[in-house]
């Protein structure tokens, strides 16, 4: 009897610990879960999948035996859905918490979504209060709002599709240029060119206990850089197209929703070119090619601006696509503006400087699509403008680019290449010295060129619709604004 129960014991032994090895070794060949964007989730290529999704809780809905979550990772403005059981539910999973979850990816019964998520794990990574944090589950904040807290509003839907467009302009931008044989240079931002006539500058010193006060760090005074059009010009007398993307900086005390203390601009610059039509064919395929990649790339971002922050813009721009970008100059422009019927409050005479009033007064005039405008008064550009010699009037050879809702995208000129006109010019505004190095590259090789600068905000305000340039840049840095 009793080595039957002993036999019967050693038994049941040997199954248990034969039992834990198998636990053991199915524990040890469980696959990893495939870490996944929600993007990639969303795509529905790992169905079946043991995969794991880390990011935002966008909502949360509690029922009796399930909850269920809306996760997002700022890949894709669609968030995923996770199902899971009631007993995963915790307390800290509120909107706004970080989640790690890992399950298998399945095709959702529903048509509005692709995939689902079924839970296994569930981990909050980062706690979140919803009644102290400002934006709210189930209300749509406008960008006013959400324009007062810049170190939170990437959180929501937006600004989030404001970003992913950005980022994707900017690819766009590169692609263009690359595609088009232009070598991308990278121009300083910290000069001693005041590129003369471009705008309010910051001014750079050194701070330190040692340095002694007024006393300059390059033994010359310093500057923020404005543009990079004069570095392009010198990288123009060797290689025939250039250009630029990179920040740009005016002192500019405004509180304007047009103007920004820091923002981004696109230069390029166009060797042996003597014609403003040259310039123009850049500028218009520049605009519709990124815009076209935008357009293709960002389908659900753009139409949630379109759709909800700028109902009905989606027709503007696809205007501005079909349309051919008609030509007027300077002085058609203000004849424009002198027949018409409208009360503008700054003055339309020949020689005045076009304001924002005048600019988009002329962009519906042309049926609301952009319009190009040239040779505008010799005195109203810098001194790198080309001469026109058409005198009595005497123009320079310069173009702005005018688009719907906004007013100047870009602005751009053949360059004074003729050494003793560009000489005399200096001479009379007593910079002949100062920009004795600017003289020696048309001394020195030196053959017609042009370039133009097109305000990078501005142009995603274009296309969006957005009407506060705010509203398109990540931290927006203006007169008196908050930096973080």
């Amino acid at each position: 009897m009793f080595q039957a129960v002993t036999k019967t014991l050693s038994v049941a032994s040997t199954t248990s610990a034969c039992r834990g090895i198998l636990l053991g070794i199915r524990h040890y060949c469980k696959k990893t879960p495939t870490k996944l964007r929600v993007s990639q989730a969303l795509s529905g290529a790992d169905l079946g999948a043991n995969v794991k999704v880390q990011g935002w809780v966008r909502s949360v809905r509690p029922q009796k035996a399930n909850v269920f979550l809306h996760v997002n990772d700022g890949s894709s403005l669609q968030p995923l859905q996770v199902v899971a059981g009631a007993e995963l539910n915790d307390p800290l999973l509120t909107f706004g918490s970080a989640v790690e979850v890992s399950g298998i990816l399945k095709k959702s019964p529903h048509k509005k979504q692709p995939v689902e998520l079924e839970a296994e794990q569930i981990t909050v990574i980062g706690e979140c209060t919803p009644v102290d944090f400002p934006f709210k589950i189930k209300e749509r904040h406008g960008l006013e709002y959400i324009r007062q807290f810049p170190h939170l509003r990437c959180r929501t839907n937006a600004f989030s599709s404001l970003l992913r467009i950005r980022s994707e302009a900017t690819t766009a931008v590169h692609s263009y240029f690359r595609e088009n044989d232009f070598v991308q240079i990278h121009t300083p931002i910290i000069t001693s060119n005041d590129c003369e006539g471009a705008g309010e500058l910051f001014q750079v010193k050194p701070s330190g206990p040692e340095i002694v006060e007024d006393e300059y760090f390059f033994s010359v005074p310093a500057f923020l850089t404005v543009p990079g059009q004069l570095h392009l010009e010198v990288i123009s007398g060797a290689f025939s197209r250039v250009y630029t993307f990179g920040p740009t900086f005016r002192a500019e005390n405004s509180q304007s929703r047009r103007h920004l203390a820091e923002f981004y601009m696109v230069e390029a610059e166009i060797s042996f070119t003597e014609s403003i039509e040259d310039l123009t064919k850049v500028m218009e395929n520049m605009f519709k090619s990124a815009t076209e990649h935008v357009l293709a790339h960002c389908v659900e971002d753009v139409d949630l601006f379109h759709k909800h922050v700028t109902p009905g813009h989606r027709d503007t721009v696809d205007a501005m696509m079909k349309s051919s970008f008609p030509v007027i100059t300077y002085t058609e422009a203000v004849d424009i503006l002198n027949r018409s019927s409208e009360k503008f409050t700054f003055p339309t005479d020949w020689g005045c400087d076009l304001k924002t009033e005048h600019e988009k007064y002329l962009v519906k005039h042309c049926g609301n699509a952009p319009v190009f405008v040239t040779d505008y008064p010799y005195d109203l550009k810098p001194f790198y403008a080309r001469d026109n010699q058409d005198h009595p009037e005497r123009t320079a050879a310069a173009v702005d680019l005018l688009v719907p809702g906004v007013g100047e995208l870009c602005g751009g000129s053949l360059r004074e290449e003729r050494l003793d006109l560009l000489s005399a010019r200096l001479e009379e505004a007593g910079l002949e010295d100062t920009y004795s190095w600017y003289l020696d590259l048309r001394r020195f090789g030196s053959v017609p060129h042009g370039g133009f600068g097109l305000g990078f905000e501005r142009y995603l305000q274009c296309i969006l619709g957005v009407d506060n340039i705010k509203d398109v840049i990540p931290f927006p840095r203006f007169s008196h604004s908050c930096l973080l």
